[in-house]
């Protein structure tokens, strides 16, 4: 097996985490980004920052949606896997601009899908997600629960992904690995999440949203434990399935307002709203597949966690002042 990944989103929280993981084990990373502005570009270069100070790390400011600059990328490269993290991200913003995961959730996933087959690939690894079990009111979610009803935009272009994944996987015999992420949080991660928000009003005494009045839960993931998961899905390549990637622990929304008002030695001004279009109450990863055949186990608990997240938080802002 040749050491070449492609990394398709590597500017983005979780493609900088795995990029630098790689890299770090020896990879040779061809990571590829089209540094839209949906946030803040600075943090996204920050990340890049440190990926070009590895040697084995090469990059491309490339759009998946263009076939032509892709097919370049796999023609120079060869990569033996692909882990496919582009995609236009968060629920809300669907609602305002559907175009924007049309072509890169559908266009640009069957353009890598396209590639990943003639160039021979060795496996695809996708990024899914939780919100692909909608409303769905049984807890935990299982990968074997029905998930045809999904409540947003972005959640039926993920479930798109997975079933376009599985056509490829039985026409042309693709190995293709769909990963259903369960809010992830760390250090840099997204600022239109909803920990990262909170930190920043919360430090500059400004009110936090809180939606649903409070009555939310989310099973929230940290950054390390899913770069876990998603190196084991690189190992085993198997030839076509989908894993919940969780912590496997639905905390209160309120229970983590009180972590960062606790890390930040500072208390929230609190709005509470009703909930949004296309947002869900609770999520819960049932993680027993992950389990028994990746060998997933999280081990980073919420009061962790958020201390890590707080910590970068801190850190980072302090060097934007």
């Amino acid at each position: 097996m040749n050491k070449r990944i492609l990394v398709t989103g590597a500017a983005g929280f979780i493609g900088f985490h795995l990029s630098r993981s790689l890299l770090d084990d020896g990879f040779e990373v061809y990571g590829i980004d089209n540094i839209n502005d949906y946030y803040d570009v600075n943090l996204k270069n920050a990340r890049l920052d440190i990926l070009n100070n590895y040697r084995n790390f090469k990059f491309g400011c490339i759009d998946i949606e263009n076939f032509d600059e892709l097919k370049s990328v796999f023609e120079k490269f060869n990569p033996c896997k692909v882990i496919n993290l582009a995609a236009q991200a968060g629920v809300r913003y669907s609602i305002e601009n559907p175009f924007a995961y049309v072509g890169s959730n559908l266009v640009g996933f069957v353009n890598i899908l396209e590639l990943c087959r003639h160039f021979g690939t060795e496996g695809l690894i996708y990024a899914s997600s939780s919100s692909v079990y909608g409303g769905n009111q049984k807890l935990p979610f299982s990968v074997d629960d029905r998930v045809d009803k999904p409540i947003s935009l972005y959640a039926a272009t993920k479930k798109a992904n997975e079933l376009i994944a599985y056509s490829y996987s039985h026409l042309y015999d693709l190995h293709t690995t769909g990963l259903r992420f369960f809010t992830v949080y760390g250090p840099w991660g997204r600022p239109d999440m909803a920990m990262y928000i909170f930190a920043d009003k919360i430090s500059a005494s400004k009110a936090i949203d809180v939606y649903n009045n409070g009555k939310m839960q989310r099973d929230f993931t940290y950054i390390d434990d899913i770069i876990n998961g998603v190196k084991l899905s690189i190992e085993k390549n198997y030839s076509c399935e989908v894993f919940n990637l969780g912590n496997s622990n639905s905390e209160n929304l309120m229970d983590v307002v009180s972590l960062i008002e606790k890390n930040l030695n500072k208390q929230a001004i609190i709005n509470y709203c009703p909930i949004q279009p296309g947002d869900v109450e609770k999520t819960f990863a049932d993680i027993e597949k992950s389990e028994q055949m990746l060998g997933y186990k999280p081990t980073t608990n919420i009061n962790i966690g958020v201390q890590e997240f707080i910590s970068w938080y801190k850190k980072y802002n302090e060097k934007l002042l």
